[in-house]
């Protein structure tokens, strides 16, 4: 049974920092890229970052670079996702997806809220 459950988010104020974990399971871990999404009501899903299979590659959003660091521990099974310098308009509900040639799963979400 494929899991991808995330775990980390909460309420923390602006400039504070958090970690999300996304452990998997019930896949080939280390064939898949992952990928961090953040979703709010008002502007939809929108990629935050992502990491190659290898974990020697990664990409960010625009608004989030310089702030945000993605990195995959293949003996854990898990992708993070560390989250410095946090400002209210990060605040969304966090996801992770697993993605190969051939298939891709998603968590169910943790939600950040960023708030004074």
């Amino acid at each position: 049974q494929v899991q991808l459950v995330e775990s980390g988010g909460g309420l923390v104020q602006p400039g504070e920092s958090l970690r999300l974990s996304c452990a998997a399971s019930g896949f080939t871990f280390s064939a898949y890229a992952m990928s961090w999404y953040r979703q709010t009501p008002g502007k939809g899903r929108e990629l935050v970052a992502s990491i190659d299979s290898t974990g020697g590659s990664t990409t960010y959003a625009d608004a989030v670079k310089g702030r945000f660091t993605i990195s995959r521990d293949k003996s854990k099974n898990t992708v993070y996702l560390q989250m410095n310098s946090l400002k209210p308009e990060d605040t969304a509900v966090y996801s992770c997806k697993a993605v190969s040639s051939r298939s891709n799963y998603w968590g169910q979400g943790t939600p950040v809220t960023v708030s004074s």
